[in-house]
């Protein structure tokens, strides 16, 4: 039973040995993990303290025209969508209610719909580079814009389209500018 115990112990410190890091290699050490987690959530960190200023840009400027709805902003690194940083804050009205003839609207969810479709095609939503998804309505409001390290987004819903776009490059331009 002794040995039995000593060889799968044996065993399992070989498997673990022999595990590949997230990178393809081992980590040498648990400074050179901290160091690769810590540089990967540079730019996330960096998101997290300018959405908050990009959002306020944003409700600042839909007040303006005034015009109520969602604003979305969002960051994910590299060039394909694997996850993301979002935040968003509600500008006087999440949705339109219902009425005779009328299902309502979900200011939120076209937000994210939006933010969506920029995050699969790297084009401003509504742009037609290819015909809307489920889950989409190729409808303008929302900007992308590359990052040093990945892609921002800024979404709007609730006003016109063209007002949409305006308070969605007042966001865009101020995480441009942290990121």
């Amino acid at each position: 039973m002794k040995t039995h115990l000593f060889t799968v112990s044996m065993l399992l410190l070989a498997i673990i040995g022999a595990g590949e890091g997230r990178f393809g290699r081992a980590a040498s050490n648990t400074e050179e993990i901290g160091a690769v987690n810590a540089t990967e959530q540079g730019s996330a960190k960096n998101f997290d303290a300018s959405a908050d200023a990009a959002l306020l840009a944003m409700k600042k400027h839909a007040t303006e025209l005034k015009i109520g709805g969602v604003a979305v902003v969002a960051y994910f690194e590299g060039d394909t969508l694997q996850s993301w940083s979002s935040k968003m804050v509600v500008v006087g009205r999440m949705k339109d209610a219902p009425s005779t003839g009328n299902n309502g609207s979900n200011l939120l969810g076209i937000a994210y719909a939006k933010a969506a479709e920029m995050a699969d095609t790297l084009q401003n939503s509504g742009s037609g580079t290819r015909p809307p998804m489920i889950g989409e309505f190729g409808w303008q409001g929302g900007v992308i814009a590359r990052a040093k390290t990945g892609y921002v987004i800024a979404a709007f819903s609730g006003g016109k389209s063209e007002d949409d776009v305006e308070v969605s490059r007042a966001g865009l331009e101020v995480l441009k500018s942290a990121l």
